[in-house]
């Protein structure tokens, strides 16, 4: 429990301070990542559990990465994730599932992450802000990535990258467990005027 409160703290801080610096009012936030402002008073007061959805589109309207939002000051240079160490922020009801690892630092930020799509099973995302290059690589079993309506099959051993201002769905496919590391690949940040 002491964990989750940190947890919903640290985001609360993360947001608020992000939208400050983006200059956005809680209203103009709302309207532009589709979110009542209700909503987000609870989220800056540390109330709530928003779902992955909207920690996506919050970090894509403020500009920044979904771990930026979620995480704390970096500990040390180096940083070593264990995936059972991190809670899934997506679970899908046939047990998929997917786990932001880390972002990596600096003026074009990348995400990774590690997916578990049962066969089947779906999950499809809005369209992110222009600029944002997405790669899933497959490391065993199969999935199915839908971009623009377009499937597209990716096999073990097998890496994909799109744009991904479009929108698009990864999907469980064949007979087993796939599991793929995915990366965003985030727009350098805009420089603040002088």
């Amino acid at each position: 429990m002491a964990d989750a409160e940190t947890a919903l703290r640290t985001l609360a801080h993360n947001v608020r301070a992000a939208r400050t610096r983006a200059g956005l009012s809680l209203d103009e936030l709302g309207r532009r990542a589709q979110i009542s402002k209700g909503a987000l008073v609870g989220l800056e007061k540390a109330q709530g559990n928003p779902n992955f959805a909207t920690l996506v589109r919050l970090a894509d309207t403020l500009g920044v990465s979904v771990s930026a939002l979620m995480e704390g000051k970096p500990e040390g240079r180096v940083r070593v994730v264990s995936a059972d160490a991190l809670t899934p922020l997506w679970t899908g009801a046939l047990g998929s599932q997917a786990r932001l690892m880390l972002t990596t630092s600096g003026p074009a930020p990348v995400e990774v992450w590690r997916w578990q799509l049962e066969p089947g099973e779906e999950y499809p995302s809005h369209p992110h802000q222009p600029g944002v290059v997405e790669t899933v690589s497959v490391t065993r079993g199969r999935m199915t990535l839908v971009v623009d309506g377009t499937e597209h099959t990716v096999e073990a051993g097998q890496t994909a990258a799109f744009e991904g201002d479009a929108a698009h769905t990864y999907r469980g496919s064949g007979t087993g467990t796939c599991h793929l590391i995915m990366t965003v690949h985030l727009p350098p940040a805009p420089l603040a005027a002088p």
